[in-house]
């Protein structure tokens, strides 16, 4: 584990040495891969001074045990070494953990997308409640949200919801989220009061680079029309709404929450780099899938994650069997502690797969 740890302190101070090369700063695309990977090493190499000073301090408490005649000086060094064989301990099992490659997208912007599923009108109000809780969730992380588009729902709530969530580590935490949510409530349009079930599906994609991926001007066709719904006068009457269809995918991307047809073209090609994105990204997870009984974050959309019971003012995420009766709390945005928990159980299963290789 030493040596590993110091391999990766040497590249990190290899990064930073290249970091400050001219030819590398005039190279923007190099550059940012340098700063990237020197800010994902730096928790590693942080991680091992800690551990190091550890290992120093317990060599020299032993020293003392060894050669130290007063019995009341050998007692504290004793306490010590116990203390300091404990944060061994704990230190090794963190590094355990910070050693296993992470999924390479963690670090990304999040792009969300909530679609009504089955339920009629109850569907498109519990996408719009989803969204209310993702909205309140990222105010929380203070993270930027930037609507891309969306269409109503006839009662309320959207049929879909397209937005980007800015932060850093957005990808890492939000794609615990990707599948599809139920709920199980009595419907406002219900009479009779009888509980129903209807579901909203949610995709979170890593927001793609530039970088990430190359896309040929000549592929795109590009349409403009009349944004419809909120904005004012001059979204619902000029052409800023903007239509993007890459013909060899043949994915279609649509942006009309900005007044400016640039604007609006810009969030599309982010929206479109990271579909095509997410087709070489879908490959990682599949290969990554094969090594786990359960990947709580496959990116698979049709699985069934989570269900919202109102009447038990209960949520279960189902991919790890956990039942919290926080519902009111978790439909207003505190969802911190799923993701904390889908966190620890994926980090389980990395180091599983890990020790088995």
């Amino acid at each position: 584990m030493l040596d590993k740890l110091a391999a990766i302190k040497q590249r990190f101070e290899d990064l930073k040495m290249e970091m400050t090369d001219p030819k590398a700063i005039s190279n923007r695309k190099r550059f940012i891969q340098l700063s990237k990977d020197y800010k994902e090493l730096e928790p590693v190499v942080e991680i091992y001074e800690i551990y190091k000073n550890v290992l120093g301090n317990i060599d020299s408490t032993k020293l003392i045990l060894k050669t130290e005649k007063d019995e009341e000086f050998r007692e504290m060094a004793k306490e010590e070494l116990s203390e300091l064989l404990v944060s061994q301990k704990e230190l090794e099992e963190d590094i355990r953990l910070i050693l296993i490659p992470k999924d390479p997208q963690d670090g990304k912007n999040a792009i969300v997308e909530i679609r009504a599923g089955t339920g009629g009108d109850e569907a498109g109000i519990f996408a719009g409640d989803l969204y209310r809780m993702y909205l309140k969730f990222c105010e929380t992380k203070k993270w930027k949200v930037e609507g891309v588009s969306n269409t109503e729902g006839t009662a309320g709530g959207f049929k879909e919801v397209v937005f980007n969530v800015i932060g850093d580590g957005a990808y890492g935490e939000m794609k615990y989220e990707s599948g599809v949510h139920r709920v199980q409530r009595v419907p406002k349009t219900e009479t009779q009061g009888r509980v129903h079930t209807s579901a909203a599906s949610v995709a979170i994609l890593p927001e793609a680079d530039e970088f990430d991926i190359e896309i040929k001007p000549e592929d795109i066709r590009k349409d403009t029309y009349c944004a419809s719904g909120p904005g004012g006068q001059s979204v619902n009457t000029t052409y800023s709404a903007i239509r993007l269809t890459h013909e060899p995918s043949g994915i279609v991307v649509t942006c009309q929450d900005e007044k400016s047809q640039l604007k609006n073209l810009d969030k599309a090609m982010k929206v479109l780099r990271s579909r095509l994105y997410e087709l070489e990204h879908q490959k990682y997870l599949d290969e990554i899938s094969k090594k786990r009984k359960t990947m709580v974050s496959t990116g698979d959309r049709s699985a069934k994650i989570r269900t919202y019971n109102w009447p038990q003012g209960r949520v279960t995420d189902h991919r790890i069997s956990l039942t919290l009766y926080n519902l009111q709390g978790i439909i207003d945005g505190d969802i911190q502690e799923l993701i904390e928990k889908l966190q620890i159980a994926e980090n389980a299963e990395r180091l599983k797969a890990e020790l088995k290789d």
